[in-house]
This record gives structure tokens, sequence and C-alpha cells, in this order.
């Protein structure tokens, strides 16, 4: 447990961080697993835009810190290439 008052207070943001990025990253997640339900599908339109909602998000995430950018990249060329294979 944490000793000083400071290490209280980052104890307590370190909670509430967690938790916020805990959702950032659920609905990061979510949007991927969108393209991909679409891709298997084979609804090119709903890949497409499914493709456009989640690049704005993992953009987002990347920006946030809540993932690297390369990882950004990465997730996002894996998707399209899958979106252009349709």
């Amino acid at each position: 447990m944490a000793n000083s008052a400071q290490a209280r207070k980052r104890a307590r943001q370190n909670e509430v961080r967690r938790a916020h990025n805990t959702g950032r990253r659920s609905n990061m997640r979510t949007h991927i697993k969108n393209v991909l339900k679409a891709v298997a599908a084979e609804d090119k339109d709903g890949a497409t835009s499914a493709y456009a909602s989640a690049v704005s998000i993992i953009d987002r995430s990347a920006k946030a810190g809540l993932i690297h950018k390369n990882a950004a990249a990465r997730y996002k060329s894996r998707l399209n290439a899958r979106v252009r294979a349709i």
C-alpha cells in the first residue's frame, strides 16, 4: 500500500485511468471484430463502412497512447488487406 499522500493519490488516479482505458480498448476491439465479421460474411459495403469507423477508433487509441502508433498501423494494414480481398 502507498505510504505517502502523493502515492495514495497516484493509486487512485491509476484506478480511474485503468477503467477508462479498459473501456476504450474494448471499444476498439469491438470495432475491429465488426470489420472481421463483415469480411467473413463477404459484405463488401458493410466491411468498408466498418473499416472506416475502425480506423477512426484505432487512430484515436494510438493518439491517446492506448496502443503504439506502429501497432495501430499494423491493425489498419491487416484489416485493409482483408477488406480488399473480398
